[in-house]
């Protein structure tokens, strides 16, 4: 298939309207619909999904389409509103700042039918509402295996033992009394769009790609730690990190990422200390390592001379081949991308100018380029990289394009990154690696768009 290469400049001009886009319905399942779900066969669960998502649909607010006004005339420039007549808020009304009232609804979502224990679920991160590549602290997506604490700090330890020639153990407050770097990566699990594998389950990318966040992360180079305690570079190649929740979560790492200097010991996060739900007071930041090797609440590292082979990474989080053979330790995340806005459950309400944005990352090094096609692959555009662009981090694209409010269409993105690796159609990805696996889907994700504008959920080849 010959595919054209197209940079496209565009100038948008008064005399194109500015098209209009209805949000997709926020909580379409309800907690008692998620304990349903979670009872439900399979078949069942697909089928409750489809009928939850079309009536939230169909209840939602649609604006009525409109042009652009003329400043002189709209009302809301002629008569001026009670804030510009009176006294506001007073200074430190509320101690730690909160959302506006009016963005409430955009929260993290619990995973419905996913996981059927509480403690040991995932919460997506509203990927259609947030802008540029910073993930606030509070709408971060959450993956637990034995639901999350709040730890008093001053009472929390580190050990560090194995094959080191001092065994230590470290105070958080220690910790952050050592010199600090501050850097922005991306944390996404490993099962981030594993119910797409096999076909289409969700309808929203908060749920087909909500397992993803990007936050400033700050803390001690972890190899600076272990050199302190007198590290044995030649034999321990290895390094067991073990968290301090229920579960026990510990996960196997090459040494040599640590000796890259990448691996942080981390506490802070977007300008303050960790919340707890992602890890408060210390977690291990491994930039772009599938999220459960990022370990919570860590307690220990452990030196080794081999991979340990443990719980959480011998039977989870390794990848069913073709041939019924498991592949552990693939804990890169390869290079994905996904546009969020026209996305799923959005509709498009008039024809005119809309911009096509959304998110691109890989584990092994920054974007580079980022494809868009409006016909299923057929012809592809190159994307505008929105700055910064990081290491190992998520990077905004943005692609200008004009509706014509009748023609059906069919949206992907395509991501290349430092490597020059590109990422895969569901067809390629598929034939390596079948369709009964869970963990590491970085398909091309398709949105199509239909004559009403109702953007839909779709699998291309």
């Amino acid at each position: 298939m010959h595919i054209q290469e197209t940079f496209v400049s565009f100038d948008i001009s008064s005399d194109t309207p500015l098209g209009q886009v209805r949000r997709a319905p926020e909580n379409f399942v309800s907690r008692s619909d998620i304990a349903f779900v979670n009872r439900a066969s399979e078949t069942d669960r697909r089928g409750f999904f489809k009928k939850a998502f079309a009536a939230a649909a169909a209840g939602a607010v649609v604006a009525t389409p409109a042009l652009a006004r003329a400043a002189q005339g709209d009302p809301a420039i002629l008569n001026l509103p009670a804030h510009s007549k009176g006294l506001g808020q007073p200074v430190a009304t509320m101690p730690y700042g909160m959302p506006s009232q009016y963005e409430k609804n955009l929260q993290r979502r619990e995973s419905p039918g996913l996981t059927r224990v509480g403690g040991s679920s995932v919460s997506f991160c509203p990927l259609q509402g947030l802008f540029g590549v910073i993930t606030p602290s509070g709408l971060h997506f959450e993956r637990h295996h034995q639901g999350w604490w709040d730890i008093d700090p001053t009472q929390h330890r580190l050990m560090i033992n194995g094959l080191v020639k001092k065994e230590m153990v470290f105070t958080v407050d220690e910790l952050m009394r050592m010199e600090s770097v501050s850097r922005v990566h991306f944390i996404e699990c490993g099962a981030n769009s594993g119910m797409e594998w096999a076909n289409v389950a969700v309808p929203t990318v908060q749920y087909t790609h909500g397992m993803l966040s990007c936050s400033e992360f700050t803390g001690v180079p972890l190899i600076k730690v272990l050199e302190y305690c007198g590290v044995n570079l030649k034999k321990g190649r290895f390094i067991l990190a073990e968290g301090a929740d229920g579960s026990s979560m510990t996960r196997t790492i090459p040494m040599e990422l640590v000796e890259s200097g990448e691996v942080l010991l981390a506490y802070g996060q977007n300008g303050e200390m960790l919340r707890p739900e992602n890890g408060y007071p210390l977690r291990l930041v491994v930039p772009g390592v599938q999220g459960v090797s990022w370990v919570k609440y860590l307690r220990r590292i452990e030196v080794g001379d081999k991979p340990y082979g443990t719980k959480d990474e011998a039977i989870h989080y390794v990848d069913l081949m073709p041939d019924g053979t498991h592949r552990q330790y693939t804990s890169i995340q390869e290079c994905k991308s996904v546009i969020t806005t026209p996305s799923g459950g959005q509709q498009l309400l008039s024809p005119g100018f809309y911009n096509i944005t959304g998110l691109a990352w890989s584990g092994r090094g920054k974007i580079t380029a980022v494809d868009v096609s409006t016909d299923g692959g057929k012809n592809w555009k190159t994307a505008k990289l929105q700055g910064p662009v990081h290491d190992k981090s998520l990077t905004r694209f943005n692609l200008p394009w004009v509706w014509d409010g009748k023609s059906e269409v069919l949206l992907q993105s395509r991501a290349v990154d430092s490597t020059g690796y590109v990422q895969p159609s569901y067809r390629t990805l598929r034939e390596k690696r079948d369709n009964k696996s869970i963990y590491h889907n970085n398909a091309i994700q398709s949105w199509r768009v239909d004559a009403a504008g109702e953007v839909h959920n779709v699998h291309v080849g």
